[in-house]
């Protein structure tokens, strides 16, 4: 078999796997709310509505424009270019995609699903969304595997912390995983599809070698390091402040 065969062969292994540990996720959630709250997966308030889609749609956008800020603020300060990667293939592009889908997913089932549910029953939502968020900082702590280093725990809990706190009230707010679902892939899209930063491999657009070393001021350096957060937070508490809450 070729190399190009084989490695078909895995990327077709791993999607089933992906799909496979979807399923088995819904599966447990099932039966912890049924177990617990006696209710079923509609709590997630997945079944698609025109209100639901366009909050995921709106909400995927305006999260896309946060993230990308950043990119923009490395182009004209630090110099960076930004060019597109012309031996990117459709099924690349596909396969990229699809593993973004999969893992805000994933991401969402754990930290904002069921188990967020129970919490709020039995806590409210201030305490309900302090852990989740809690969680999630705690949680890519081991994804980034930054043990060995205090300073980066610290910075990449607060990012991380301060992105699950805004999914978490999107779902509060909403009573829905669209929310949340929409902003998570919106962010996670430009940051590893769009501007290939992340390990996922490369993307739409790829940095034009060589990368120029530019000296910036200290506040060039944290705006372009956290201006885009911060825009990502203060837009969505604005409309999660304004918008009402959906009951049960």
């Amino acid at each position: 078999m070729s190399d190009d065969g084989f490695n078909y062969r895995i990327k077709y292994i791993q999607e089933k796997n992906g799909m496979l540990g979807l399923f088995i996720q819904l599966v447990i959630s099932y039966f912890i709310i049924r177990w617990l709250q006696k209710e079923d997966l509609t709590v997630l308030g997945l079944k698609p509505t025109q209100t639901k889609i366009r909050d995921f749609l709106l909400f995927c956008l305006l999260a896309g424009l946060c993230s990308s800020i950043t990119f923009g603020l490395r182009m004209v300060f630090a110099q960076e270019m930004w060019v597109f990667n012309s031996s990117l293939t459709g099924q690349q592009a596909f396969h990229a995609i699809w593993y973004q889908i999969k893992s805000v997913m994933y991401e969402e089932l754990i930290f904002r699903g069921v188990l967020f549910y129970i919490l709020i029953k039995r806590l409210g939502g201030t305490k309900a969304i302090l852990i989740s968020s809690t969680a999630f900082g705690i949680y890519h702590w081991f994804t980034y595997e930054v043990f060995n280093n205090p300073m980066q725990m610290f910075w990449i809990f607060v990012i991380t912390f301060s992105a699950g706190y805004i999914y978490a009230l999107g779902y509060f707010k909403t009573k829905s995983l669209y929310a949340p679902m929409g902003m998570h892939f919106g962010w996670n899209m430009v940051q590893s599809f769009v501007f290939s930063s992340s390990n996922t491999g490369a993307g739409l657009f790829v940095p034009k070698l060589p990368v120029l070393q530019v000296q910036v001021s200290y506040f060039t350096y944290y705006s372009i390091s956290f201006l885009h957060l911060i825009l990502f937070i203060v837009v969505f508490a604005l409309i999660f402040h304004k918008k009402k809450m959906k009951t049960s």
